[in-house]
């Protein structure tokens, strides 16, 4: 039960991590439902945000593990 507590104070401390993860939720459900009417273009900054947006996350996550 505490570890079940403690994962819900988490969320509403590490506000950052949960943007990005909220972000990038957006970001896949977007993809998921265009992907295949994007153009290539658009596809591949895509492709970049992703990569952005999971390097960014390990970087909150592990920032907030050594808190």
């Amino acid at each position: 039960m505490a570890e079940k507590k403690r994962g819900s104070d988490e969320r509403r401390v590490n506000q950052s991590l949960r943007e990005l993860l909220d972000d990038l939720l957006e970001l896949v459900r977007d993809l998921s439902n265009n992907a295949a009417d994007m153009p290539s273009a658009e596809l591949e900054y895509a492709q970049q945000r992703l990569e952005w947006l999971a390097d960014e996350i390990w970087r909150a996550a592990i920032k907030a593990e050594s808190e």
